[in-house]
């Protein structure tokens, strides 16, 4: 298997703004990613106007997975893994840890002989990493499956929270274009992606608690505290995402599911702590760390601006338009809270680079926008002539995901 790139090493070649270097390779598997982006592209519209909405939820969920899987075969089916394999990532570590309770119970105060992204998150998903590794299930090939198929999963989770803030057809048109977008890229493969699935889960369940009352509703604010609690001891940063059902639940007036959510979480904090991991110590422990090395040799007000561009390309052309368009205030609330954490995630200096796969959580929120470049619906197999506009920039979306794959090797 072709050996990856050092991450590190990555960062002093030519593809600025992104964490990657110049280096064009395209494999005989491309025929996969093309095929999914056409078929998409002439009967996804359609079928994302037509289809049962559990279903379009179901097909958002293959289409994502495939279409992540697809990109990654552009450069040959072991980017798929090679991404997990490299030192620096979790599973490095997993030889190392011979009993969990002590690996938390010493994680800050060994965690300057970690790998360099064990260093750089809470000790949650290297903790899943090992309970996998001893159970038989830490293969790469198996721990890759997980972080795309639970990543994929942020497009039909995104879609309901669409549905309930906005409406079921905002949701259906936007349904493409959040699956067929260049964030794909970091999906396959990168611990972000499972991340970000987490993290819209996480979302969607207290989301759909601020329009539920009795014990349905709260059943799904504590649920998604339960997440929100994981979410936290899987990247210090995304607590951030918080921000999204924060605003809706103030928009709506309904603080029970908020305080509700923060109940949930507290288990999850009180577990990690039992097992002498605090998250606060951690964090402390890994800005130091983090400020000591890569950060020192990123200048701070560069990053500030190469990580919006970064972020840009994840989002692709069609958000930049989408936003210039946007008219719909419920929409506006999705996407300014989703782009508000971005910002604060920006400004605090914590994401000097690498923002493509660090800020996946947030990209999907931003997409919901490219509803608006749909000038007309599909209803019973007709269409409007203005309707190639959304189909034109859906293309767009396609044609830079697999042309960035194509052109440029990442670390992820």
């Amino acid at each position: 298997m072709r050996q990856f790139v050092d991450p590190v090493a990555i960062a002093r070649h030519d593809a600025v703004p992104l964490h990657a270097s110049f280096d064009p390779h395209i494999e005989i598997a491309v025929v996969l990613p093309l095929a999914i982006a056409l078929a998409l592209i002439v009967w996804g519209a359609r079928l994302a106007a037509t289809l049962e909405w559990r279903r379009l939820l179901a097909g958002a969920w293959v289409a994502s997975t495939s279409w992540a899987i697809g990109l990654a075969a552009v450069r040959g089916w072991g980017r798929i893994t090679a991404p997990l394999e490299h030192s620096g990532e979790y599973l490095a570590l997993l030889p190392g840890i011979h009993s969990i309770p002590s690996f938390l119970d010493g994680f800050v105060e060994n965690i300057r002989h970690y790998p360099v992204h064990v260093q750089g998150h809470p000790p949650g998903f290297a903790t899943l990493s090992a309970s996998l590794h001893a159970g038989g299930l830490g293969s790469p090939v198996l721990v890759a499956l997980l972080c795309i198929v639970v990543g994929a999963a942020a497009a039909p989770l995104v879609l309901v929270v669409v549905r309930e803030v906005v409406d079921e057809e905002w949701a259906r048109r936007s349904a493409l274009f959040v699956v067929l977008a260049p964030m794909s890229i970091w999906i396959a493969t990168s611990a972000d992606a499972f991340y970000a699935g987490v993290s819209c889960a996480a979302t969607a369940l207290v989301v759909l608690a601020t329009g539920r009352q009795g014990s349905r509703g709260d059943a799904y604010a504590v649920g998604g505290g339960i997440l929100f609690g994981v979410l936290a001891y899987l990247s210090y940063g995304l607590v951030l995402v918080a921000v999204i059902p924060l605003t809706v639940a103030v928009y709506r007036r309904a603080p029970r599911p908020v305080l509700l959510a923060c109940a949930g979480a507290l288990p999850v904090v009180g577990a990690f702590l039992l097992s002498g991991f605090w998250w606060i110590d951690g964090l402390l422990a890994t800005r130091d760390r983090y400020f000591a090395g890569v950060a020192s040799r990123r200048p701070y007000p560069v990053f500030l601006v190469a990580n919006l561009a970064s972020f840009a390309i994840v989002l692709g052309p069609a958000a930049f338009v989408a936003l210039t368009r946007l008219r719909h205030r419920r929409v506006w609330l999705l996407v300014a809270s989703a782009l508000a954490a971005v910002a604060l995630a920006d400004l605090s200096g914590m994401s000097k680079g690498e923002v493509e796969r660090i800020w996946l959580p947030f990209a999907p929120f931003v997409l919901v926008s490219c509803g608006a470049l749909w000038s007309a619906r599909v209803t019973n197999g007709t269409r409007d002539r203005r309707f190639s506009t959304g189909t034109m920039w859906l293309a767009a979306q396609a044609g830079l995901a697999v042309g960035l794959e194509g052109l440029v090797r990442t670390a992820w």
